[in-house]
Formats: C-alpha cells, sequence, structure tokens
C-alpha cells in the first residue's frame, strides 16, 4: 500500500514538472504597453519632447493598427505570408513617419538597435 502511494505522489510530481516546463503561452501585450516599452528602449535617442511626443503617436497608431490587422487577418483565415506581407506594409509606413522626426543618425540607430529588440523572441528548440 505504501509503495502505490508513493508511486502515485511521483508520477503526480513528474506531470506537474512537465506541465510547467512547457513554459505557458503568456499574454499578448495590449497596444499601450507596447508602445511604453518602445518609448522606454528609444531613450537611448535622446529625443527632445516634441520628437518624443511624435514618436509617441506613431508608435501608438502602429500598434493599434497592427493589433487589429492581426485579429482580422487571424479570424478570416489568412496564410502566414499574408500575415507578413501586411506586417511589413505597416512597419514601412511607420518608418516613413519615423523618417520626418528623426536625424539621419537616431533613423540608423532605430533600424539597428531598437526595431530588432522589439521583435518577439521564439524560444529555440523545438520538434523532434
Amino acid at each position: 500500500m505504501k509503495k502505490q502511494i508513493v508511486l502515485m505522489v511521483m508520477a503526480a510530481l513528474f506531470s506537474i514538472t512537465a506541465v510547467n516546463a512547457q513554459g505557458g503561452g503568456g499574454q499578448r501585450q495590449t497596444p499601450e504597453e507596447r508602445t511604453k516599452a518602445t518609448m522606454e528602449k528609444m531613450a537611448l535617442l535622446n529625443l527632445d519632447a516634441e520628437a518624443k511626443a511624435k514618436t509617441e503617436i506613431i508608435i501608438s497608431e502602429f500598434n493599434t493598427d497592427s493589433q487589429k490587422m492581426m485579429t482580422e487577418l487571424r479570424e478570416s483565415g489568412a496564410d502566414r505570408e499574408t500575415m507578413m506581407a501586411k506586417r511589413k506594409e505597416l512597419s514601412d509606413a511607420r518608418d516613413g513617419k519615423l523618417k520626418l522626426v528623426f536625424t539621419e543618425a537616431q533613423m540608423k540607430q532605430w533600424k539597428d538597435e531598437i526595431e530588432p529588440s522589439l521583435r518577439p523572441q521564439r524560444p529555440g528548440g523545438g520538434g523532434n
């Protein structure tokens, strides 16, 4: 009887560990949270108050439009390539607006350092 209880406890612990190791999907950030995180990373650019305000509006619009577009595409069952193409259109439009606000050096820093850090990082590993 004791052996059965010990085995059941060990099986339960193993199951709990296995489920937790999967790492939950986590919650998606709201557009406001993404905008705030982006603006924090933009501290590197040393923007003045006016440029910072304009940039926050541009980033906020991009995040809101991006979320709406992705929701619509998911609901319509669009494929990954379509989603990536639409996302690129929005990114190009955002970058065009940012070029009007940033200096050439700031735009280069945006493209080389800040923008890549905003992309969601996928965990490594994978299937068999």
